[in-house]
């Protein structure tokens, strides 16, 4: 069953009217989009992963207060948000930003010595090392998973940003 409700009201009339104008180029929302899920990323690094995190096989001292994909900060602080008139995005630059977020194993590669004339690896020294690959576990900090799912935490906050914004179209 299909109802027609027709309103005559021109005050509503003419808040719906700019409400639409507004939906019609919605790059304010995109934005609030985008930011929020810069914020949602941010906080996933600093849970140690929503889920957790596996945990680390060798911590090391150096770990900038023991957490997890943040020795230095640089993929934390690469993640950006960018936006369109009916999209919103986020990524980063750093090139091991997708081993990281979705796990996988890294290609054979050697390993010279840097500041020394040799390495000391298991009681041997060795001018160079063959290293055979790591196997990295995926570790997502971006708030969606590998079939494009939110998380969560992220529809809870793209739900709320959403209703203000349509709070503030309506002029409530």
């Amino acid at each position: 069953m299909v109802a027609d409700i027709n309103i005559n009201s021109k005050e509503l009339e003419a808040a719906l009217n700019q409400a639409m104008s507004k939906i019609a180029q919605p790059a304010l929302l995109m934005e609030s989009v985008a930011a929020t899920l810069v914020s949602v990323t941010a906080q996933n690094f600093l849970a140690q992963g929503r889920p957790h995190w596996l945990g680390l096989k060798k911590p090391s001292d150096k770990r900038k207060g023991g957490m997890i994909l943040q020795d230095t900060g640089r993929l934390r602080d690469s993640i950006v948000g960018s936006h369109t008139d009916t999209s919103a995005t986020i990524g980063s630059n750093v090139v091991y930003a997708a081993i990281h977020q979705f796990g996988g194993q890294t290609k054979p590669h050697v390993i010279a010595a840097k500041n020394g004339k040799a390495l000391k690896f298991n009681g041997r020294y060795a001018k160079k090392v063959n290293h055979p690959g790591s196997k990295i576990p995926a570790r997502p900090f971006l708030p969606v998973d590998g079939h494009g799912n939110l998380q969560a935490e992220a529809v809870s906050a793209i739900e709320s940003v959403v209703q203000i914004y349509l709070r503030s179209v309506i002029g409530e």
